[in-house]
């Protein structure tokens, strides 16, 4: 089986809507932009490679080009999964986490036998830590570490650390950012900072910020909540403004 490439309004409504009774529809949301999405896409079309079972259906969705869909959707974060089955959303995963995926089409579907052994996908496992899924943190030099945020807060134009997932934030802050951010309309990439200890750690001194969220755009720190709250304020269009 493929992950099938939605190139279309018409296909996607093809893909969703004909011949889907019973069957398990797997949306893929990522976007060309977001560094855990290639990490992600990778990993999906290895586990869809070996997914045998014909009651499921992969489809990747770029929600930069296909806006209108994302919306039906209300995502705002990518890489972001939505199960549909008989056309109710059953379950919705956001972040790039391949355990968590594994685990959901398993319990969703009849296909727990062929996916079992398929969540290394053709990249090693410190390939898709690196997108924040880690369970496990290796000792990093400063320099190592440094770096790797360096590549972290550009990963996307809008790039938000936080406690948790967009869908499942694990602090009232946390929360709140995300609903300003998709108040405005602002797609964002995300980093759970709970999942990697370092950069959480390491985060507060490159940052030079003690606390979380943390909001950095174009690769640029541009605070926590109360800053970010206070830069609308005065400015009704932070957000466009910032992104040029």
């Amino acid at each position: 089986m493929t992950v099938i490439e939605i190139t279309s309004h018409d296909l996607f409504t093809q893909l969703t809507t004909i011949d889907v009774a019973n069957k398990l529809i797997v949306l893929y949301f990522q976007t060309q932009w977001a560094e855990p999405c290639k990490s992600m896409s990778q990993v999906l079309q290895a586990i869809a490679k070996e997914f045998t079972q014909e009651d499921v259906r992969f489809l990747s969705i770029d929600a930069d080009k296909y806006p209108e869909i994302s919306d039906l959707f209300e995502i705002t974060a990518v890489p972001y999964f939505v199960f549909v089955q008989n056309g109710t959303i059953v379950k919705e995963i956001s972040g790039a986490d391949p355990k968590e995926f594994v685990r959901s089409l398993e319990a969703l579907s009849s296909g727990s036998a062929s996916i079992e052994n398929s969540t290394k996908g053709p990249k090693s496992t410190s390939d898709v830590e690196d997108s924040g899924s880690s369970d496990e943190e290796e000792e990093e030099t400063e320099e190592e570490i440094n770096a790797r945020l360096a590549k972290l807060v550009q990963a996307a134009p809008v790039m938000l650390f936080m406690k948790g997932s967009p869908s499942e934030p694990k602090c009232g802050f946390s929360r709140q950012l995300v609903g300003i951010l998709r108040e405005h309309q602002i797609r964002f990439g995300f980093f759970d900072i709970l999942k990697d200890d370092n950069v959480r750690q390491s985060l507060k001194k490159f940052s030079d910020w003690p606390t979380f969220p943390q909001l950095y755009i174009n690769g640029e720190f541009q605070g926590g909540l109360d800053i970010i709250k206070e830069s609308i304020e005065e400015d009704p269009e932070f957000f466009q403004h910032a992104l040029q």
